[in-house]
């Protein structure tokens, strides 16, 4: 019964994407909700100025219809689905923010980073105190080992950490058409399996709605793209993932199975350390996926490089 749910969930999350979006992307074209590209970018994706963005709407409506749908259909919505939709679309809501001053309001910046961090830090509050009433456990396990620490209240710090931290990582990896789209839906699966293993069907039906939504938003964000996904898309990403490996206590694993989001990250931490300590970049161009553009990888290439590299940091996260 759960298997059929898990591949239909998939299924539905799929079609409501690819069958939304021809409807959805010349109506974000007709308001004229296209993408300013950055000038100190690659100058090759200047090409790339006014595609259509904030595609991540579709995806978060993908996810909550068919999450909702599938779960009514197998036990009804608890508060599990609930507490994942609220991170995701809470996290949504600020990238929504954030791309509307941008793109609409024409303010390049969009929320200064500080609105940003109250707000996700707000979010992240919020779900580490509907955790604790549920008598959540505080432990963090150690991959590898049986050792695991309690952090106690300082689980609160460690949440907001995770939340913020990995909901900015996948922001900053989304640069190139389909990096994001296709080392999500990867890494989603890989914690659907963990879900699974763990009997949380839940969580299990709420990654797998992910990974169907994203695939579709794949169709029209392939090279070249159609859509992107805006902050929109990546914020309520990078958020849900941490919450889904915080749900399933695997929150370590994030690090090996989120390994290019984690790998991006650090990137423009050690090109800004570089930088302001000694006046020289340690890469061509950050996040990394810019770096090996420059060096003269074709963007397709850099993507399923990516791609690969993040399936098989999921194999091994698992």
């Amino acid at each position: 019964m759960m298997e059929q749910v898990i591949l239909f969930t998939i299924i539905l999350g799929f079609l409501i994407t690819v069958l939304i979006s021809p409807l959805f992307i010349p109506f974000l074209r007709r308001l004229k909700f296209g993408q300013s590209i950055r000038e100190e970018g690659p100058k090759s994706h200047q090409k790339k100025t006014g595609t259509p963005t904030m595609g991540g709407l579709m995806i978060l409506f993908s996810i909550t219809l068919s999450t909702l749908i599938m779960t009514a259909k197998f036990q009804g919505p608890t508060s599990t689905t609930y507490l994942l939709l609220l991170v995701t679309l809470g996290f949504g809501l600020l990238g929504f923010l954030d791309d509307f001053i941008k793109v609409v309001m024409k303010r390049n910046l969009g929320l200064t980073s500080l609105q940003k961090l109250i707000g996700q830090i707000i979010i992240s509050i919020i779900f580490f105190f509907v955790l604790k009433q549920t008598g959540f456990s505080t432990e963090v396990a150690i991959p590898l080992t049986d050792f695991s620490i309690d952090l106690g209240w300082g689980y609160a710090l460690f949440i907001i950490f995770w939340l913020v931290g990995f909901s900015n990582a996948v922001n900053l990896t989304d640069g190139l058409d389909g990096l994001v789209s296709g080392t999500a839906a990867i890494a989603f699966g890989a914690f659907a399996v963990l879900a699974w293993s763990q009997s949380l069907f839940e969580v299990s039906v709420f990654s797998v709605a992910v990974v169907g939504a994203l695939l579709g938003f794949l169709v029209f964000n392939a090279h070249p793209a159609k859509v992107f996904m805006g902050d929109t898309g990546s914020l309520a990403l990078g958020g849900a993932i941490a919450a889904i490996a915080i749900m399933t206590k695997f929150e370590l694993i994030l690090l090996i199975i989120g390994f290019v989001f984690v790998i991006e990250t650090l990137s423009v931490i050690i090109q800004v350390a570089s930088f302001k300590t000694t006046g020289k970049r340690v890469f061509k161009m950050s996040p990394l996926h810019h770096h090996y553009e420059l060096v003269g990888w074709s963007e397709w290439r850099v993507v399923v490089t990516f791609w690969t590299v993040g399936l098989l940091c999921a194999i091994l996260g698992i």
